[in-house]
C-alpha cells in the first residue's frame, strides 16, 4: 500500500499549542517538512506542528540538544555525532525517515574556477588536481573551500573525492564552515574559492554570477543518502504515536513530491515559506531535475538532482554504518570506538507504511563510506 494512504486519520483538536516543533535549514531538500505542512499531511496526521528556520546547522542542533524543538530535518552525520556528543554537544536522537538523496552542489568561484580551464561538467577530480596545480602556479595560497557542517555528508564526500584525486583535504585545500544561505555572499566577497552545499545555493550563486556549478554529489556517490528526520529519543519512547504521526506525514510529503506534476508547486512553496529571497525559478531548478551552469545558458539536465519518493525515505542502518565509517576515516571518531546503538529506526517506518525494506538500486559506496 503507497505510504499517501496512510494520511487520512482523524485529525485531533488542539489548544492552539503545538504538538512537535521542527527545525529546518533553509535548503530545497526541507521540502518534505514545508510541504506536509502546506499540504495539510500534518493535520491529516492529527499534528499541529510549528515549523522554524534555523540560521545553521550548529543552531539547530543546538536547539533541539538544549530542549527548546523536538527534532527536525538534520544532516546525515548528526544524530550520530549528536550521540557521540561530537562538537561539545550531546543529544539522543532517533532517525525515522530520510527525506532526500543527493541535492548538493560543488561550485568554485574567481581565480579557482578560472584555473579548470575549460573542464566540463560535472569536474572529475584528476581535472580539478590539475586546476589546483595550476593555481598553485601563479603563488595563490591552498583555496578555501566551505562545507556546511563538520559532520555532513558535504564534507565527507569532499574528501573522499579529493583524496580519490591524490589531493590531501588536510593540506593542499583549507576546508571551512559556513551555514549554506552565507555562502554565495562569501564567494562574492572572497572570503571563500568555493563550497560544496545544498541546493538552491549552488543555482543562486550562478543567478549572481559569483560562481560555476562544476559537480553534484550524486556524481560522487549516485543516489547517496542525504537529510534525515531526526526526532528526540525521549519524546519517541513516550509518546510513539506522535512520532509515528510526524514520520507518516512527511513519507506522504515525499511521495507527493515524487510526482513531476507536483513540481512547480513545490518550488512555490519553497519559495514562500523558506526561500523568500531566491527567485523561484531557481528553487525549482534542482526539482525539476535541472542545474544552471552558466547564468547566459539553458539548464542543463540533471534528471536526479535531488531525489524524492516513498522508497527513498526508507532509514537504512547501513547508512548509519556508511557515516560512522567516514567519521572514523576522518579522525572525528576514533577507530574502534564504540558505535551509537538505537538511532536509525526503521522499525517505526515499517510501522507506519506497513511496507518491507525497499530495495533501491544505489550504486556501490566509495571506499572512505564502507564500514
Amino acid at each position: 500500500m503507497p505510504a499517501s494512504e496512510h494520511v487520512q486519520t482523524a485529525p485531533a483538536l488542539h489548544t492552539g499549542l503545538p504538538d512537535l516543533s521542527l527545525g529546518y535549514v533553509p535548503l530545497t531538500d526541507a521540502a518534505p517538512l514545508l510541504v506536509a505542512d502546506a499540504k495539510g499531511f500534518f493535520r491529516a496526521n492529527g499534528l499541529c506542528v510549528a515549523l522554524t528556520p534555523a540560521a545553521s546547522w550548529s543552531a539547530l542542533r543546538d536547539r533541539v540538544a538544549f530542549g527548546a524543538w523536538d527534532g527536525g530535518q538534520m544532516l546525515g552525520p548528526m544524530p550520530i555525532a549528536a550521540a557521540l556528543g561530537l562538537g561539545g554537544v550531546r543529544a539522543d536522537l532517533v532517525v525515522t525517515a530520510t527525506l532526500g538523496r543527493n541535492g548538493n552542489t560543488l561550485v568554485l568561484g574567481g581565480s579557482l574556477a578560472e584555473a579548470m580551464g575549460d573542464a566540463s561538467f560535472p569536474l572529475t577530480g584528476s581535472a580539478f588536481a590539475a586546476g589546483l596545480r595550476r593555481h598553485r602556479a601563479t603563488g595563490a595560497p591552498p583555496p578555501v573551500l566551505a562545507v556546511v557542517f563538520a559532520y555532513s555528508s558535504h564534507n565527507y564526500l569532499l574528501r573522499h573525492w579529493l583524496a580519490e584525486a591524490g589531493v590531501n583535504p588536510e593540506q593542499d585545500v583549507t576546508l571551512v564552515v559556513l551555514a549554506p544561505p552565507a555562502l554565495p555572499e562569501a564567494l562574492a566577497t572572497g572570503q571563500i574559492d568555493g563550497f560544496c552545499a545544498g541546493e538552491p545555493w549552488g543555482s543562486r550563486a550562478v543567478d549572481l554570477r559569483v560562481g560555476r556549478i562544476m559537480l553534484t554529489s550524486g556524481a560522487i556517490w549516485p543516489d547517496h543518502p542525504e537529510k534525515v528526520l531526526a526526532l528526540n529519543a525521549d519524546l519517541a519512547a513516550r509518546d510513539p504515536a506522535r512520532i509515528e504521526a510526524a514520520t507518516r506525514s512527511v513519507i506522504a510529503a515525499a511521495t507527493w513530491l515524487a510526482n513531476p506534476e507536483n513540481i512547480e508547486e513545490a518550488a512555490h512553496i519553497l519559495h514562500h515559506q523558506a526561500l523568500p529571497g531566491v527567485p523561484e525559478a531557481v528553487v525549482a531548478f534542482a526539482l525539476r531535475g535541472q542545474l544552471p551552469l552558466s547564468p547566459d545558458a539553458d539548464p542543463t539536465p540533471v534528471p536526479r538532482a535531488i531525489v524524492h519518493g516513498t522508497a527513498e525515505t526508507y532509514p537504512d542502518p547501513v547508512h548509519a554504518a556508511w557515516f560512522l565509517a567516514a567519521m572514523r576515516r576522518w579522525g572525528h571518531v576514533a577507530r574502534g570506538g564504540a558505535a551509537p546503538a538505537g538511532v536509525w529506526r526503521p522499525d517505526i517506518w515499517h510501522r507506519v507504511t506497513a511496507l518491507p525494506a525497499p530495495f533501491i538500486d544505489t550504486p556501490p559506496t566509495p571506499r572512505s563510506l564502507l564500514p
